[in-house]
């Protein structure tokens, strides 16, 4: 078997970038935070799943074997006052927990397939795994690290610290101290031991509806116990990437770290990646600001702060243009310059498969073409080695589109590059668009049935939303604006459907 390229990944434990060293030659563990399925999934889920599908995409390329595990959060996760999530959509929708989960879970895959992602090769739901994270908490207090109040456990985090120098801290690089005082600001049970001590197992409330036995109590895991559970249980006590938002970092990622060391007695992943965050027009996004943006306000133009909709590939693509670790800033101009982008590398793909050149042209020897093609895909490739950096993969891609317009333009000879040198670009160029950066073309034929299939549905379920609350702006607004880019949009007895005009 041939060795994969040698990567490297910048690794948020140490805080550079390090040469990429797998546990099993040739084997790939990753897993990744899941969505919490209580309400439509943000546009910073897509980006980080976005992100981290080029990643999975990209070692799949080189010829790694990868398990790629991300869950589904539908029980557990606290808001700061402490009630479920999943409790809090249920009674605002006013449905049974599950139901809200399954919709979620369903609008969680469609938005997904719409930016055409890969499903992870595993993807398990903290409800299905009650069992693995009892046994979890079991052995956490086994070790000592845990202790019982009235039927609820907590993480002994000045305990753990001690007994760990140095760890508690290591995935956020914040010190303890400052960690104890960030604890503070969260919601604090008198019955806790120390501020900074975190729930593993909650004694149910009367308004917990989703609760199990446990030998402490009837009640519901922590939040950051699933992770743990389920990475364990899918890749071993110690695996390679663990990958996630930036704003997991603390409280989530540094528990789950507490939580491993305390049920396995190890760090659970070598190598910890996360992404960054979205700005809207240079500031945070924020719902009570008005600063904020849906993927399908994105797509239907239906947001104030854009002139029109984007296609599901233009934000992808504008997504790649910035590597994933540097903050991405949504602005109406930078998306329409992505989609310009998008579109040009499209065409430029169509002009290069349709190019031919003579053979019997050619001696073998190399031209001064041919060297700069070849450098420009090695550069293509350095750019992914180094990294993930799809921007300078996008770079090295749109140098070698003006190789291609200068042939279909004969402003460059044909003779200039070889037949075996324009092949190769013909299939390192398709292969960078199709299966590393997970574009399609959306100009094809039948190429984005599914994509334009599960968007509309996405869409017309919002504005059905938006007709129950006799949201009827909204509701007209989608309609128009569908109208405009040539759909027609029928409301019936039987249902709406939909129809390109």
């Amino acid at each position: 078997m041939t060795e994969p390229r040698p990567l490297k990944i910048y690794n948020t434990l140490s805080g550079k970038k390090e040469e990429f060293r797998p546990i099993t030659p040739g084997h790939i563990g990753m897993y990744v935070c899941g969505p919490t399925v209580y309400s439509d999934v943000h546009l910073g889920n897509c980006r980080t799943f976005c992100s981290f599908d080029n990643i999975y995409r990209y070692l799949l390329h080189i010829g790694y074997k990868v398990r790629y595990v991300r869950n589904i959060t539908d029980v557990g996760h606290l808001t700061d006052d402490g009630e479920d999530r999943m409790t809090k959509g249920a009674k605002v929708a006013q449905l049974e927990p599950m139901e809200v989960a399954q919709r979620y879970t369903v609008g969680f895959h469609d938005m997904m397939r719409i930016f055409n992602t890969l499903p992870p090769s595993i993807e398990p739901r903290a409800t299905g795994h009650i069992i693995e994270q009892i046994e979890m908490v079991q052995q956490i207090l086994d070790r000592g690290l845990a202790y019982e109040r009235n039927g609820s456990i907590y993480f002994n985090v000045p305990k753990f610290a001690g007994e760990y120098a140095g760890v508690y801290g290591s995935v956020s690089g914040r010190i303890l101290e400052d960690l104890y005082t960030e604890t503070r600001e969260l919601k604090s049970q008198e019955e806790k031991n120390h501020p900074a001590d975190f729930a593993i197992w909650m004694k149910a409330r009367p308004q917990d509806l989703m609760i199990w036995n446990s030998p402490w109590s009837v009640g519901f895991p922590g939040w950051h116990l699933e992770c743990s559970a389920m990475s364990t249980k899918y890749l071993g006590k110690t695996f390679d990437i663990h990958g996630g938002g930036n704003d997991l970092k603390f409280p989530h990622h540094e528990n789950e770290v507490a939580q491993n060391h305390g049920a396995c007695g190890c760090h659970p992943a070598n190598y910890w990646v996360h992404t960054n965050m979205l700005l809207l027009n240079g500031k945070k996004m924020s719902k009570s600001d008005g600063n904020t943006i849906s993927p399908t306000e994105l797509f239907t133009g239906t947001s104030e702060h854009t002139s029109k909709a984007y296609s599901p590939m233009a934000v992808r693509f504008f997504m790649l243009m910035a590597h994933y670790r540097s903050t991405l800033d949504i602005t109406d101009d930078g998306l329409m310059a992505a989609e310009k982008g998008f579109l040009k590398i499209m065409e430029t793909n169509r002009l290069l498969q349709n190019l031919v050149v003579n053979a019997r042209d050619f001696d073998g020897s190399e031209t001064p073409s041919d060297r700069a093609i070849s450098s420009l895909i090695q550069e293509a490739y350095a750019g992914m080695d180094d990294d993930f950096n799809t921007a300078i993969a996008i770079a090295s891609l749109n140098e070698m589109g003006s190789f291609v317009h200068k042939l279909s333009n004969q402003q460059l000879a044909t003779s200039e590059v070889s037949p075996w040198v324009l092949d190769r670009m013909k299939v390192v160029f398709s292969t960078f668009l199709f299966d590393i950066f997970g574009l399609a073309d959306e100009s094809a034929t039948g190429s984005d049935t599914g994509t334009v299939e599960g968007l509309m549905n996405l869409i017309l379920e919002i504005r059905a939303q938006a007709r129950t609350q006799k949201d009827w702006g909204t509701s007209d607004k989608i309609r128009d604006t569908l109208s405009a880019v040539g759909i027609t949009v029928k409301d019936g007895k039987e249902g709406v459907s939909w129809a390109k005009a």
